[in-house]
């Protein structure tokens, strides 16, 4: 049951947490000149948030997973078995990546040939990608921690919880800095928002409650956690690099200006900077 209560009230931490720092721009007034700087910003997080934070824990991940099952074979030809594992899991990596990418990518076709875009150029479609993109990224993190708590380590879930809001902090403060500056009216940013900052508390009580210690190990022996992360980074790269940095750079004139180049930087630096030292 103490496991039950940790996990409903880092839910509760995550949600609010979220909301809040996703709240940030819009409660902050703003020219055209400083939106354009915190959309700048916005979009540095989620290049280096993908990049610096996602990518290296769900490696981190398969290969702490991997070594764990290798340990767990015992030590009879285990350096082969290691080598052969290492290998495949390169291709896997890449693989995860690409399907993620892909995946974005189609629903982008289809979004716009079902007409979102239509008649209003790019304004708002770019916008319902990022959100899409964020929300099942946030899923995947949400599954993660529920799949933690189903151990009886809480430092483990404390430790997957802190990676999580490392990211999921800017990633909300990136995502609505680029739908205000795409045009979307504040209502329809704060029900984006709040999409986003529901998905990973609800999937994690959905999978803590719903999946047994069985098929915890059933999902770790197959490396489950680190693909799915890093399938949801490639959907992460796909929103920062096909949307949100070209739609800012067209808005900007088609290059940064030296103020908004620092500051992109500084953005994509960030992430890197809160996550040194957590990985364990």
């Amino acid at each position: 049951m103490e496991e039950t209560t940790v996990l409903i009230l880092l839910s509760i931490v995550m949600l609010v947490g979220s909301y809040l720092s996703g709240s940030i721009p819009l409660v902050m007034a703003m020219s055209e000149a400083k939106l354009q700087l915190v959309s700048v910003f916005g979009a540095g997080l989620l290049v280096g948030t993908a990049l610096a934070v996602i990518i290296p824990e769900g490696i981190n991940s398969l290969f702490s997973s991997e070594s764990l099952h290798n340990k767990q074979i015992g030590s009879g030809g285990g350096d082969k078995v290691v080598a052969v594992h290492h290998s495949d899991l390169h291709g896997v990596i890449g693989l995860s990546l690409v399907l993620g990418f892909v995946l974005m990518l189609l629903i982008d076709q289809i979004d716009v040939e079902t007409g979102s875009g239509a008649g209003g150029g790019s304004v708002g479609s770019g916008g319902i990608t990022a959100t899409i993109g964020l929300v099942v990224h946030a899923a995947v993190d949400g599954v993660a921690l529920g799949a933690a708590a189903t151990t009886t380590h809480t430092d483990v879930e404390l430790i997957v919880f802190v990676a999580i809001m490392l990211h999921k902090a800017p990633a909300a403060f990136g995502l609505v800095s680029f739908l205000m500056h795409d045009g979307i009216d504040r209502k329809r940013i704060r029900h984006h928002l709040l999409v986003f900052s529901l998905a990973a508390p609800l999937l994690a009580l959905i999978t803590y409650f719903c999946i047994g210690q069985e098929g915890k190990e059933t999902l770790s022996s197959l490396n489950a956690t680190g693909i799915a992360m890093l399938f949801s980074a490639g959907t992460f790269l796909y929103v920062a690099t096909v949307h949100v940095l070209p739609e800012l750079s067209s808005r900007v004139g088609g290059a940064f200006k030296p103020t908004q180049l620092a500051v992109l930087i500084l953005g994509a630096l960030l992430p890197l900077l809160l996550s040194t030292g957590h990985h364990h």
